[in-house]
């Protein structure tokens, strides 16, 4: 097993940006130079204000015990004195690294999943849906579309939102370019043929942001014909991650049926990978 830290800033056009890996060497005890897993990249939330760290590591390391290679991207936030653009940089250079890096990794680089929360999922839904404008607005010619994503209770849209996200990412524009990139930024509007599968889930009860931003995007990849799971808990808060008491104890009366989403969201991106695993 190897764990190490990549500073995207040594690499790529960006201001930051730190990737942190959990990877296998072969799945057995002996060496496999053959052998390969796909990778999930799992970027927190935390409001485009600060980067959580209980859905970073404890959410890696699920994937991780499932089969999956994995890493944790820090992105900047506004504390950080940056504003958009600058998160969209990072997680298409997070992608870009690991698929420019894969042969070292043991990854397949066509098996590139992204699991995102509350304003990383925000994130994580503008990779899926603006990867092929990643030159057009950062200046790098990356390879960073997701085979798949997964959202969890994502921001999405500025129509019913977590008004701190917007404000958080967009803090510096003028008003009138604030007002078009609320717009531009609104996800559900964005969803095209070209927007990769996605994994989604929230809660009825989420009091932090609304279960409509979810129900928004899949609506639209419905319109779009693109694949996509949907699950909607009746019970649980917001930023619950993995929904483990140890993780977060306000989960926990809830944590048996909604910790269920992780083995949901490795069954439906293996469904999109051709090892065996």
């Amino acid at each position: 097993m190897n764990t190490y830290k990549v500073q995207l800033k040594d690499n790529y056009d960006v201001e930051g940006g730190e990737l942190e890996f959990l990877l296998a060497d072969a799945p057995y005890d002996q060496p496999a130079p053959e052998w390969r897993r796909p990778m999930v990249v799992v970027v927190p939330g935390g409001g485009y204000w600060m980067v959580s760290k209980r859905e970073g590591v404890p959410v890696a390391s699920r994937f991780f015990a499932k089969g999956y290679q994995v890493c944790v991207l820090t992105y900047l936030c506004n504390p950080d004195g940056v504003r958009y653009p600058e998160q969209l940089a990072e997680v298409a250079a997070a992608v870009d690294y690991v698929k420019k890096n894969a042969e070292k990794m043991h990854v397949n680089p066509d098996e590139i999943f992204v699991v995102g929360f509350s304003a990383g999922g925000h994130l994580t839904a503008d990779l899926a849906v603006e990867w092929q404008c990643v030159k057009q607005k950062t200046g790098m010619d990356l390879d960073c579309r997701p085979r798949a994503v997964g959202l969890a209770y994502p921001v999405i849209s500025h129509k019913t939102c977590h008004a701190d996200s917007y404000k958080n990412l967009l803090d510096g524009y003028t008003e009138e370019a604030k007002a078009e990139l609320e717009k531009e930024l609104s996800l559900e509007d964005r969803v095209t043929e070209d927007t990769p599968p996605a994994f989604l889930w929230t809660t009825v009860e989420d009091s932090c942001v609304p279960p409509e931003n979810t129900l928004l995007f899949a609506l639209s990849l419905q319109r779009n014909k693109i694949p996509y799971e949907l699950h909607v808990y009746p019970k649980g808060d917001h930023g619950a991650s993995t929904c483990d008491w140890e993780i977060n104890p306000a989960c926990a009366p809830f944590m048996r049926k909604n910790a269920q989403w992780t083995s949901d969201c490795a069954d439906f991106f293996r469904s999109y990978c051709v090892e065996k695993f």
